[in-house]
């Protein structure tokens, strides 16, 4: 299931080649706050298979809860889009918002942090329920 996609305002944009090794929901509290929602939804490929095709993303670095490792995000100097992460806790991945990809309607294998789920929000039926980072 190869893809792209690209921000909001189209100065950045990705593509990746091969299979995800996860799609997930992320309930964490940081996901909420970095994307402005009650989770994220991601789409984790291996670093190898993904490539900036357009612009450069800035970059910020947050501190993981659990981890205590650098959580690298990257996001449109422009527009301000959320693009894509790679967590040092997760060598060689790359976690793409998948609201930038042109087919963001893909099946979610996971939730992780479910125990910070929002109240308002359900389980994905079939996907695999993690209540913190496995």
């Amino acid at each position: 299931m190869p893809g792209s996609g690209n921000c909001l305002c189209g100065s950045i944009a990705f593509e990746y080649t091969g299979e995800p090794a996860l799609t997930a929901l992320c309930h964490c509290t940081a996901c909420q706050q970095w994307g402005g929602s009650a989770f994220s939804s991601n789409v984790a490929v291996l670093t190898t298979n993904f490539a900036i095709t357009k612009g450069t993303p800035k970059t910020w670095a947050r501190t993981g809860d659990l981890s205590g490792k650098k959580h690298h995000l990257f996001f449109c100097g422009d527009c301000g889009t959320s693009i894509f992460s790679q967590p040092e806790g997760m060598p060689g991945v790359t976690q793409i918002k998948s609201g930038n990809m042109k087919n963001s309607n893909i099946p979610i294998m996971a939730e992780i942090f479910v125990t910070r789920r929002r109240d308002f929000v359900t389980a994905v039926a079939g996907s695999k329920q993690a209540p913190e980072m496995p």
